[in-house]
């Protein structure tokens, strides 16, 4: 059974940076696109990021891109989420996926393994 695990989160002053890792087990993961969402309190879930599966494309979020990169490493069979002049909106827990499709995608149904979150917490 494969499983994801976040780590990199916590508390941050407004424009900051902090640098987001999850890391895959069991399984690889690293045949497979992948992105971040992000789920702030009494909020859906959203889209926040996707990379494919050879981390030649990636898809951000309106509200995040420029601020935030989204990159790979295959050989550590790892995910890395930058973000970068973080502000008090981006609070929230962060959670990475696997996208079971062949392209790339902002929809949370074509994930199907999800890591357990980490939380960020940006003050202002």
């Amino acid at each position: 059974q494969g499983q994801l695990v976040e780590s990199g989160g916590g508390l941050v002053q407004a424009g900051g940076s902090l640098r987001l890792s999850c890391a895959a087990s069991g399984r690889t993961f690293s045949t497979y696109a992948m992105g971040w969402f992000r789920q702030a309190a009494v909020k859906e879930r959203e889209f926040v990021a996707a990379i494919s599966w050879n981390g030649y494309d990636t898809d951000y979020a309106g509200s995040v891109k420029g601020r935030f990169t989204i990159s790979r490493d295959t050989a550590k069979d790892t995910v890395y989420l930058q973000m970068d002049s973080l502000k008090p909106e981006d609070t929230a827990v962060y959670y990475c996926a696997r996208n079971y499709g062949t392209t790339m995608t902002r929809r949370p149904e074509q994930y199907d393994y999800w890591g357990q979150g980490t939380q960020v917490t940006v003050s202002s």
